[in-house]
C-alpha cells in the first residue's frame, strides 16, 4: 500500500516537473503569437499609407506603414505599439479611424511579427519601440512636440516604457496591466510564473517615471486583463489622466479596437493637449 502511494506521489511529482519544464521552454511560444502575411495597404482599406523600413540598433529591419494627414499636415502624429498576436494589418481599422479624425499614424511589426526577422523578446521589443520612435522624429512631417504613444495590451507596457525614457506629448493605454507576472499567475494559477517568467514587462514601476497626460482604456468584461489590473495601472499614474470604462467590452472586441466611444474620447484627449 506504502509503494503504490509512493508510486502516486512520484507520478505526480514528475508529471508536475514536466509541465513546469514545458513552461519554461515554451514560455516564449505562449506569450508572442506572431503573424507573419501582410496584406498591401489598399486591401486593408488604408489609403495613402506609405511603406517604410527603418533599422533598430541591434541591427534588425523593420518593417511598417506611415498614415498620413491628407490634405495638410497633422496635429499630432500617433505611434501605436501592438499587442501580442497577429500583425500590423489588425490595427488597420484604427489607422484609419485615427486618419479619418485628423491625425497621422504610424503601424509597424515588431521583431519576428510581419515578416520581420528576429525573434521576439521583452528586450529586442523595447529596442523596436525606440527605433520607431526615432524613425518618426526623422520625418520632416512629423512634429516631434506632437508626439503621442498609443499601446494596447502587451504594447501598454512598451508604451509606457518607452515615455518614461522619452516623454511624449501624451499617452493613450488600451488595457493596461501592471506586470506580465500578474497576467501569468491570473490565467495560470497552478504555475510558479514569478520563477519561471523571464519576460516582464513590469509597467507598474515605469509608470511612476512617465510625466506626460494619459488616457486609458479597459473593457469591463475583459477575460484576457481584467479591469482591476487596468484600474492599478491608471491608480499609479501620477500625471494628468482620465479613465474610460468601456461597458460589456471584452479584450478583443472592436470597441476595444476602433469603436467610436473611443475615438471620441481620443479626440477629446487629444484635442486638450497643449
Amino acid at each position: 500500500m506504502l509503494t503504490l502511494r509512493m508510486s502516486f506521489i512520484v507520478t505526480g511529482a514528475v508529471a508536475v516537473a514536466g509541465i513546469i519544464a514545458f513552461a519554461w521552454i515554451f514560455q516564449r511560444t505562449l506569450i508572442y503569437f506572431p503573424f507573419g502575411d501582410v496584406p498591401e495597404p489598399p486591401d486593408v482599406g488604408l489609403t495613402g499609407a506609405e511603406m517604410v523600413t527603418f533599422p533598430t540598433a541591434d541591427g534588425l529591419t523593420l518593417q511598417g506603414w506611415f498614415v498620413p494627414r491628407p490634405g495638410s499636415p497633422s496635429t499630432h502624429t500617433v505611434l501605436v505599439l501592438n499587442g501580442n498576436a497577429g500583425n500590423r494589418a489588425y490595427r488597420a481599422p484604427l489607422a484609419v479611424s485615427l486618419q479619418r479624425y485628423g491625425f497621422q499614424v504610424l503601424l509597424f511589426d515588431y521583431r519576428g511579427y510581419g515578416g520581420n526577422e528576429g525573434k521576439p523578446t521583452e528586450t529586442g521589443l523595447r529596442a523596436d519601440a525606440q527605433a520607431a520612435r526615432r524613425y518618426l522624429l526623422s520625418r520632416n512631417d512629423v512634429d516631434a512636440s506632437r508626439l503621442i504613444y498609443l499601446g494596447e495590451s502587451l504594447g501598454t507596457a512598451l508604451a509606457i516604457g518607452l515615455a518614461a525614457e522619452e516623454p511624449p506629448a501624451g499617452m493613450i493605454l488600451r488595457s493596461p496591466f501592471p506586470s506580465l507576472v500578474e497576467v501569468g499567475q491570473e490565467h495560470y494559477p497552478f504555475l510558479p510564473v514569478r520563477l519561471l517568467l523571464q519576460d516582464r514587462f513590469a509597467a507598474i514601476d515605469d509608470i511612476k517615471r512617465v510625466t506626460c497626460p494619459v488616457l486609458v482604456f479597459a473593457g469591463d468584461r475583459d477575460r484576457v486583463i481584467p479591469l482591476s489590473q487596468s484600474r492599478r495601472v491608471y491608480d499609479a499614474v501620477t500625471s494628468t489622466k482620465e479613465l474610460v470604462v468601456l461597458a460589456g467590452a471584452d479584450h478583443n472586441d472592436f470597441e476595444l479596437l476602433a469603436g467610436d466611444e473611443m475615438l471620441t474620447a481620443i479626440t477629446r484627449f487629444l484635442g486638450r493637449l497643449p
